[in-house]
């Protein structure tokens, strides 16, 4: 088990999940985040979805997972809300360049990015993506304008990518983000 690094017990953090293959990753990020003695609830994009199974988070985070925000039970008492407004951290981990470009431009069509635009708790991003979408301008002043709005970038890692190219665009290791978020806590 590694040590708590956030500063109280249940510390609660709102993990964002979007459509690439290092969603993978993120369920050893909620067991780590755990570990470090944090409180984690899961929002999973649709995408995201057909990469890893809500039951995985459900069941490392002890949280139900929330998926869509046309939920009709959560969102009858405006779910998307209170939950927005129970992190204490937010983290967009994997963030795909498609949904850095949403948290870059304030859009808000799916759960995540609503969670997003919804919080006053700090941002905290892991890229994950080809290394040409990383390079892409489009994606580096995407990037610019989070991190002009405070947002935090965690990676990403240069290393074997997913299609078999190597390069920046890995998603950080999930120790590498918990040490990262613990760090600035």
């Amino acid at each position: 088990m590694q040590a708590p690094c956030f500063p109280n017990a249940g510390y609660r953090v709102l993990l964002c999940v979007s459509g690439g293959i290092a969603a993978y990753k993120s369920a050893e990020l909620v067991r780590r985040l755990r570990d470090a003695g944090a409180d984690v609830q899961v929002a999973m994009t649709e995408a995201a979805q057909r990469f890893v199974g809500p039951q995985t988070f459900q069941a490392l985070s002890h949280h139900p997972v929330r998926v869509s925000l046309w939920d009709a039970q959560a969102e009858a008492a405006m779910g998307h809300l209170e939950l927005a407004g129970w992190a204490q951290q937010v983290v967009v981990a994997p963030a795909t360049a498609n949904t850095l470009a949403k948290l870059a431009h304030g859009l808000a069509d799916d759960l995540v990015s609503t969670l997003c635009l919804a919080t006053e708790a700090p941002l905290a991003v892991a890229p994950a993506m080809n290394h040409r979408m990383w390079k892409h301008p489009a994606t580096q002043a995407n990037i610019a304008t989070l991190l002009a709005r405070g947002a935090r970038l965690i990676g990403p890692n240069d290393g074997p990518l997913a299609e078999g190219e190597s390069g920046p665009g890995r998603m950080a290791e999930p120790a590498q983000i918990v040490a990262a978020l613990g760090a600035k806590v």
